[in-house]
């Protein structure tokens, strides 16, 4: 995350975005995120064959270093010009780190660690130096000498992490994770070089909205390839894997419609008037929009299975992903909802308790039973935002 003071003009041959205008998605933005619909496949396939306690675990702390490396890629795309060379060849590098990260992802507890946590430190710490290094003296500059610092901490961890075995991998990598999420919460306060505040931080909220809605949509991209790629791998199509894939597609719909009918533009239009972007950048969109993604790629692996066995009973383990990845999506959206309108979602409050008292019927009910009852919640609780007032 960065800290400065506006800036209208840059010098020709500067590397900071015009901020005279619309700070629109750039193409070379879009092609970024190609990786990471890759990653977000891994992590769907990685959860789906791991489905315990420690797995689920594993699976979200590697989201959580896919996450914060795209997000603090995205905050610095908010302030450099991604049409300037420079800039352009930084990103195209980035991705080809985060590729060999999302290619090493099934093998990150295992013999490929090191790829995973290496790359993490690369990318959080040449990143920055990069950012150190091209910008003049000033506010931001000073700010990005702070985040280096806590990104060396990071690193470090990471790197660590990738060297180390066992549960010791899980917990560096776990602290890594943390130091670079408590960093942006403390305004990344560092011995002698001070710290900033989010009203320092002069960010264009339009574009922060609309990257992280991007990011929902490769989730979301990432559910509809399982769906189709699942019906097609099948030997034979009956009308049992034909409702499968309906209800499976009804519930990518829903979460579709939950955040985009409404809340998306509306929050878009809040965070660019607010005269405090950076403080909703960074709970809003930063802290709260990967409780969401954690949800869609649960619900994926969830679609998977009622797609693969649509007539069994529901499981313990299939139960947890067809009800967790809703539940999880309408928590974070219940708190991305009060965190942009400090109104407490009731209806996404209500969804999560009916998910929770449908967990009871797991012994008895079908998967695509069960599939469906969560798709059904999802989209009444979708319906109950068309009321007239934006915090439903």
């Amino acid at each position: 995350m960065t800290a400065a003071a506006p800036v209208a003009h840059q010098p020709r041959g500067g590397l900071l975005r015009d901020r005279s205008g619309d700070q629109r998605v750039t193409n070379i933005e879009l092609f970024f995120d190609l990786v990471y619909v890759f990653a977000i496949t891994q992590l769907s396939h990685y959860l789906l064959g791991r489905t315990t306690i420690t797995g689920a675990g594993q699976t979200a702390i590697l989201l959580a270093m896919v996450w914060l490396a795209w997000m603090y890629t995205t905050w610095v795309t908010n302030w450099l010009d991604p049409e300037r060379m420079a800039v352009r060849l930084l990103l195209v590098l980035l991705m080809l780190v985060s590729l060999a990260m999302s290619a090493a992802l099934p093998r990150a507890f295992g013999d490929f660690g090191i790829w995973v946590g290496g790359a993490y430190a690369l990318m959080q710490i040449g990143r920055t130096a990069f950012m150190v290094a091209a910008l003049p003296p000033g506010p931001l500059r000073s700010n990005f000498a702070r985040i280096e610092v806590w990104c060396v901490v990071s690193g470090a961890l990471a790197v660590g992490g990738g060297l180390a075995h066992g549960h010791a991998r899980e917990l560096l990598w776990l602290l890594a994770v943390g130091v670079d999420i408590l960093g942006g919460v403390v305004g990344f306060a560092t011995p002698w070089l001070g710290r900033s505040r989010t009203a320092d931080w002069t960010i264009e909220g339009s574009h922060i909205a609309e990257r992280c809605q991007a990011f929902i949509l490769i989730a979301l991209g990432e559910s509809i390839v399982i769906i189709g790629a699942t019906l097609s791998g099948e030997d034979r199509v009956t009308a049992t894997s034909v409702t499968a894939f309906i209800v499976a597609f009804a519930g990518s719909v829903a979460l579709w419609w939950l955040y985009f009918d409404r809340s998306a533009a509306a929050s878009t239009e809040v965070i660019t008037a607010s005269d405090d972007p950076g403080r909703l950048g960074r709970s809003a969109y930063h802290l709260i929009h990967p409780v969401m993604v954690a949800g869609i790629i649960v619900a994926a692996a969830g679609d998977e299975k009622i797609l693969t066995h649509p007539s069994s009973v529901a499981s313990t383990p299939s139960g947890w992903l067809i009800l967790g990845g809703p539940g999880l999506f309408l928590a974070g959206h219940a708190a991305f909802k009060y965190a942009m309108w400090r109104v407490i979602p009731w209806t996404r409050l209500a969804g999560v308790a009916v998910l929770a008292l449908l967990a009871l019927a797991v012994p008895v009910l079908p998967e695509i039973a069960l599939a469906a009852c969560a798709a059904a919640v999802v989209a009444v609780v979708a319906a109950a935002d068309r009321r007239p007032h934006p915090a439903g």
